[in-house]
Formats: C-alpha cells, structure tokens, sequence
C-alpha cells in the first residue's frame, strides 16, 4: 500500500493528514521543489481519478477504516482519497505563495482536478441523470481566491478564463454569494482587501445573451439534460441576481461603490432577472453626493424610463449636484450626457427648465473654457426645446432691475426665481478671453435655430486640445500703421538723432 515518492522516500498510511505525503508545503524555500511536487501530484491524482482508484461516496473518517477489518482494496481508495484531499488543501493554501509562478501552477493544477472530478465523480448520483458537479473541492478554489489578507487581483484575471466556461461561471456565481455569506457573518468589519478581491471576481462574469449560447461546458458531457439548471438561462440570471444583491447589500467602501456603479448600466443591469431590485442601491448612492451621484445617474436613467420606475424629487436631487466641483470631475461627460437627457423631455414645466439653464450659466462665470464650450450650446439647446424660456434672453425690461431675483442658494428649482431672471452671465462672457467661448455666448444674440446643436463632440473635450487646436491655426498678417526703423536711433529726422549719436 505504499507509494514510492520522486525524492525515493516511502510514504504510506502511517504519514498524517498527507502534508509530508503530498511534499507540497506552503512554507518550501525551494521554488523549484515546490513546482515539481505539484506537478508530480497533479500526475498521480489525475491518473487515480481517471482509473477509478479513489474512493467513491461518503469519505469515512481514515482512522476507522484502516483499524477496521476491510478489504485492503477498500483502505487503499479510502487512504489515497484522503492523500488527495489533503493535497487539493495544499494546493489551495499555494494560491497565497509569494511566487506568482508557483500561484499560477496551483490553480491550473486544481483546475485539472475539477475538471477530472467532474467527468469521474467521486460522489455517487442519487438518481439516474443526476448533475454531479465537484462543488466542494470548487468553493475550496473560490474562497481561497477571495482571500481576506492577499491581493489576489493577477491570479483572478487568469482565473477568468475559466468563466468562458458555463458551468464554471454558474458555479463560481454561487461559490462567491457563499463566501460573501460566510464572511460577512463572521467578521464584524471585513478588510477592504476581500471586498476587492471579490469586486474583480464578479466583475469578470458575463452573462450569454440567448440561452442557446449556453453550451460550452468544462466539465465535458456526453449530452445535456433539460432538467440541470445550469442549462438555463433563467437560472443564470437569477443565480447572478443573488451574487450581486448579496454582495451590494453590505456598506462598502467609497472607492468600491464608484467602481460598482460604473459598471452597473452595461455589465450588471442588463443581466439581471429584475433589475428593479437595484433601485434601493442607486437610491442610496444617489443620495451620497458628489461623483458618487453623478455615477448613480446612468442606472437610475435605465431604471426610470426603461422598467417605469418613480423617483421622487428626482430633478431636484438633479438640480443640487450642479456645482463648481461639476466641471472638473473624472465623469463630467457622463453626467452631462445623462442630464442632457432627461431635460430633454417637452412636458417639463418651463421653471424647472429656466431653473437648470440659469444655475448652468452662474456656473459658467468660473468654469474653464474646455467645460465653456460645451456648457454654452447645452443651455442654448434647452431654449430650443422649451420655447417659454427664452424669456431669459429677451426680457424687454431686464436692464432695469436692480438685483437679479434668482436665488442661487435655494435647492428646489421651483422656488428659485429663475424665470423671473435672465441669463446675462451669456453677455458677460462674450467677453471671454478666448475667441470661441465669445462666439459660443454671441449665439443668443442672434434668433436660435430649430435643430438642436449636437453636443457629444464636446463632451470630452480638453484644455490640452484646445491648445493643440490653437497652435495649428498659425498666424495671420495683420495690417499695421508705422513707419520701419532704420539704424540704431532711427530715422535722420527723428527726434532721438537729432540728440544723440554713436561714438
């Protein structure tokens, strides 16, 4: 019953639990040692599995069968299935080595057991068509992934090569929700590491868009049953929900809730079951202020005019986000594009307009030119949508009040004046020091045009290419009155040679 190791040492039954037995040991100095021992188990485990020698069901406790009066063929596949177990623990403890090589071969070599575990289960079916997925020796994978003290960011993102895998990517879905589970319960305050960790697991898992795509399996099967959930798409969706709802439901980081929520109209949205469910997490992110609430808009925007969600006060929680910091923000182009839409209804009342384009222009007075030249033709487009504004532009006796009505500290638009007002911070900065946002205020000068002017080249627009822009404009020949110099004081008659000379 004892196998003859690479090092020509005798392992047997009397080693314990398999650390010496497996030479794989997590505190090995000698890389290279340690990446032939896993090497040389992933070959001796991978042809026990595929020859039948492990034991197959319910694991008995090692000490009982071996004192037992069974069959030696039975302690054999009792005994090299516990070698086995403990070796597959080795392994996952290996996913922390410092040696990314080392990492690397681990999970590769874990990911083979998987696979071989899956086509020779070692769990018996409890009816005939049975899916049997080694579940167990994969949680050990995934939660070891999702470590709590290690940044396991570059292992991750060669483990999601293996989520091109469906039943992989089903697995890994419930494997994660478990963990989170299991940790959140017994941890009062979770390290920042883990919910990183995790954070680029799930963000790795994308959904097929048909069901009919669902037929790339890693555990390889002679034929597919309808009655396996992992065949559907349905449950894949419901599986990804529960992932995601588990998960967002803790109080996470700042930096996390921004990561989250820029993927949340293209990555987790569209996958889900109900992506009403989310609403309860936007709102609160909504509520957060700053670029978090700018963030939240693009699922909210999804959420309100595609699944006919209300929420309430909404364009005044809109109105209060605008503010200096909003030109300058990573996301600026993202926010005004989403503001761009939903002013662009026509049934919305024009004070609620006027109220946005006259905090838009205050604002103006101090933004950079890049944010200018964007602003402008936004508030422009406004006054085309809603004719009833334009009264901010011809009020016939605007020159003669004293103070302007508009109160830039009152948070509800409607209380705020600003139909009362005018927009004369557009005049004042057609006197911009730059030619273009002058031009772009003297618009309103002139009667608008119908069609709105598109702003999505504007967008992104930066300060480095406006420069760029300028300095391949050149310079033109400009005309000028003077008479040209000659000599060092000038012309004979000048009154400067007429006083001095060169000596």
């Amino acid at each position: 019953m004892g196998l003859e190791s690479r090092w020509g040492k005798r392992v047997g039954p009397q080693f314990p639990a398999g650390h010496r037995a497996t030479g794989l040991s997590p505190q090995s100095e000698d890389q290279e040692e340690t990446q032939d021992a896993v090497r040389a188990c992933s070959r001796l485990f991978g042809a026990l599995l595929e020859r039948g020698e492990l034991f197959v069901g319910q694991l008995p406790p090692e000490d009982t069968v071996m004192a037992g009066s069974q069959g030696a063929t039975r302690k054999y596949k009792v005994w090299m299935r516990h070698r086995y177990q403990s070796c597959c623990n080795r392994l996952a403890e290996l996913l922390t080595h410092p040696s990314f090589q080392v990492k690397e071969l681990a999970l590769s070599t874990l990911m083979k057991f998987v696979q071989l575990e899956g086509a020779y289960p070692l769990e018996k079916p409890k009816w005939e068509g049975n899916y049997l997925f080694p579940r167990q020796l994969f949680k050990v994978v995934v939660e070891a992934l999702l470590s709590l003290e290690e940044d396991c960011s570059l292992l991750l993102s060669q483990f999601r090569e293996y989520l091109d895998y469906d039943d992989i990517r089903y697995h890994t879905m419930q494997a994660a929700a478990d963990t989170v589970a299991r940790v959140t319960n017994g941890h009062p305050e979770v390290p920042l590491t883990f919910w990183n960790n995790t954070f680029t697991l799930m963000s790795g898992v994308s959904l097929p868009r048909q069901e009919s795509d669902i037929s790339n399996f890693y555990v390889k099967r002679t034929e597919l049953s309808d009655k396996w959930k992992v065949t559907h798409l349905k449950e894949h969706r419901r599986t990804f929900q529960l992932m995601w709802l588990g998960f967002l439901k803790h109080k996470l980081p700042l930096s996390l809730c921004k990561k989250v929520l820029v993927i949340m109209h293209d990555s987790i949205l569209p996958h889900l079951a109900q992506p009403s469910l989310m609403i309860d997490f936007l709102t609160r992110a909504y509520d957060i202020g700053g670029a978090v609430s700018l963030l939240a808009l693009n699922g909210l925007f999804i959420l309100i005019h595609k699944h006919n969600l209300e929420y309430p006060d909404f364009y005044q929680k809109l109105y209060s986000l605008l503010d200096p910091s909003v030109f300058h923000v990573k996301y600026r182009a993202r926010f005004f594009h989403l503001a761009d839409l939903f002013l662009s209804s026509s049934h919305l009342p024009a004070y609620l307009v006027a109220a946005f384009a006259k905090r838009l222009s205050r604002l103006a007075l101090t933004a950079p030119p890049e944010a200018l030249l964007m602003v402008l033709p936004f508030i422009c487009n406004l006054l085309r949508r809603h004719p009833a504004c334009r009264v901010l532009v011809h009020r016939p006796r605007g020159s003669e009040m004293d103070a302007d009505p508009y109160d830039p500290d009152q948070e509800d638009p409607a209380k705020s004046r600003a139909l009362e007002s005018s927009l004369w911070e557009l005049q004042a900065l057609q006197r911009h020091y730059h030619p273009e946002v002058s031009k772009a205020a003297s618009v309103i000068n002139q009667v608008l045009s119908v069609p709105e002017v598109s702003i999505a080249p504007l967008l992104e627009l930066t300060a480095f290419e406006i420069f760029e822009r300028d300095l391949k404009k050149g310079s033109e020949a400009v005309p000028l009155e003077f008479i040209p110099a000659q000599g060092l004081l000038g012309r004979q008659d000048d009154l400067c040679a007429q006083h001095f000379t060169l000596s």
